[in-house]
């Protein structure tokens, strides 16, 4: 079916659309700015909760017993069972750190699904449950209540990370989606590092009461948001779709023509599709999955899930004299960090570039801190006379590690998985590559202790290194590059004759036609492709079109 631009604009009108039309106005970012903090503290609770196993699991086997003392600091925070004790074994404190990554697994497969209910709608009902496994494991009395609470919280920060990754992508222009995308993952590394730094000074009762604040903040700040367009439009909702994008897009801005690319893309491609329809959709869908997948794998696989669920541990056999709790809690800042400029760097230098520079300083640093650990091991006694005096290579080396990791493949991999897949499987596309990834974090934390106990961990660390020099060349034979792209434009068909129709009828520029197009399509991407010349953005392109038609 053909569909103009004209001819949807007409509609809208006669519905009452609250479009409006204001040649040279300017695009502001601010609305969009405001919706993404908004929805950024489900990351917030996402990240207090990630921070919470290490700290809550030393003050659990510290304690071993909740002392029957009012004015106590477990008293305080209301002991739990009245001073009911329960013990933790290093095995059982292993599971409730991993049991949430279990969860995890499960809420990314039902995430997706849930998102054809809209994903303002998930984001509300998910946050009250995420908020009261908190509150029980206040008032825990024993360690399975622990493994069911880790695990339901787990599930609800699965879905919680996934609908905000696709809200923003889909409330966001192509010029500003990489760094609002990058501002939920430094939200979730601000929350990460202040779970770490209340670890310090609070009991694991207190520090679960803390967390639990923060997901009945997100229902608060959500209740002000709007849906997004795409998700209106493609429940058929076209008169709130016109308000929600009039209001992410500012009071004066000309939404007709996005609102017409969206709707044009929707009727070509038809409702969301479910699982099934996934499946039989293999044919154009498969390259999208892969890629996420295996960018996914090769993260969850990369030495990133050891250093942050073995950090202390791990310091403590390399380190000398520094203290192996100030080491985590400096990789913590410096990922904050990291993950600060990584917005300012996705959509300027481009997503491709970022991914091959993360991957190759990810591999040495990790085979310089395996290759310290051999000789560390070589050396025996003689290194323990040392003192501290050679801390700084291993720190060193997790410090590269860190901020290679949140510069590259840590949040562009998280914002392809909402970039890829067309509109109508993403909440599909993207529950399957979430849980995906979820398992490869269960099996990467349970597995450490096995790779260190086969290999030492000299070995399990150089094991990581090669694993991240093969995402190295899966990152160069398989990654586009989605940088200023919007999108409506990465389309995985090459049957896009609707699209192209009603975006060239609007004055919007799409993805380029002929080789380059095709290119990108059948993912023939290579180092060359890092110096494609940079797309016009959609609402400069729509508004010098209105200029010269004013004039």
């Amino acid at each position: 079916m053909e569909v103009t631009a004209q001819a949807l604009g007409s509609a809208m009108a006669a519905r009452g659309s609250t479009v409006r039309v204001n040649a040279g106005t300017r695009f502001t970012h601010c609305s969009q700015v405001l919706a993404a903090l908004a929805v950024s503290l489900g990351p917030f609770a996402a990240g207090l909760g990630k921070g919470y196993s290490s700290p809550a699991i030393a003050s659990l086997q510290e304690q071993q017993r909740v002392p029957l003392d009012p004015g106590g600091a477990a008293g305080a925070v209301g002991g739990g069972g009245g001073g009911t004790s329960f013990t933790v074994s290093p095995q059982q404190a292993s599971w409730v750190a991993s049991l949430s990554l279990l969860g995890a697994l499960f809420g990314g497969l039902l995430g997706g699904m849930a998102m054809r209910y809209g994903r303002r709608k998930v984001l509300l009902v998910t946050a009250v449950p995420f908020s009261a496994s908190w509150l029980v494991t206040v008032f825990a009395t024993s360690v399975e209540m622990m493994f069911v609470t880790a695990f339901v919280g787990g599930f609800c920060c699965s879905i919680v990370l996934l609908v905000t990754q696709v809200y923003v992508s889909e409330i966001a222009g192509p010029d500003i989606r990489g760094c609002l995308s990058a501002v939920l993952k430094m939200v979730g590394q601000v929350g990460v590092l202040l779970s770490f730094l209340g670890g310090a000074y609070l009991d694991w009762r207190q520090l679960a009461m803390v967390v639990a604040v923060a997901p009945v903040m997100l229902f608060v700040s959500v209740l002000y948001v709007p849906e997004t367009p795409s998700y209106l439009v493609l429940a058929g909702k076209d008169d709130e779709a016109a308000r929600a994008l009039q209001w992410l897009r500012g009071p004066d801005a000309d939404v007709g023509p996005e609102l017409a690319v969206i709707r044009s893309n929707i009727l070509d491609d038809g409702p969301p599709r479910s699982p099934a329809s996934f499946v039989a959709a293999g044919h154009k869908l498969l390259r999208p999955a892969l890629t996420t997948c295996g960018l996914m794998l090769f993260q969850r696989f990369s030495g990133a899930q050891a250093f942050q669920f073995y950090a202390v541990p791990i310091f403590r056999q390399t380190f000398g004299g520094m203290s192996p709790h100030g080491g985590a809690i400096a990789v913590a800042f410096v990922q904050l960090l990291a993950s600060l400029l990584s917005g300012l760097l996705i959509d300027t230098v481009g997503r491709l570039p970022l991914l091959i520079a993360s991957s190759v300083f990810m591999s040495m640093a990790l085979a310089g801190f395996g290759s310290f650990a051999y000789y560390m091991d070589a050396q025996g006694d003689r290194m323990a006379a040392l003192g501290g005096s050679h801390d700084w290579i291993p720190l060193l080396c997790v410090l590269v590690f860190t901020v290679a990791f949140s510069l590259g493949i840590s949040p562009i991999s998280w914002l392809l998985i909402s970039e890829l897949f067309p509109l109508q499987y993403r909440g599909v596309g993207s529950s399957l590559a979430t849980s995906f990834s979820y398992a490869c974090a269960f099996v990467g934390v349970k597995t450490f202790v096995d790779f260190q106990q086969a290999l030492g961990l000299h070995g399990a660390f150089w094991l990581y290194a090669f694993i991240s020099v093969c995402g190295l060349c899966f990152v160069v034979c398989c990654v586009p590059e989605t940088k200023g792209r919007g999108l409506d434009e990465m389309r995985w068909n090459t049957a896009a004759t609707t699209t192209n129709t009603a975006s060239a009828a609007a004055g919007v520029r799409l993805a380029p036609q002929g080789p380059q197009y095709l290119d990108f399509v059948t993912k023939e991407i290579t180092l060359s492709s890092i110096l494609v010349l940079k797309l016009t953005d959609t609402y400069s392109s729509v508004a010098k079109a209105d200029n010269q038609h004013a004039g």
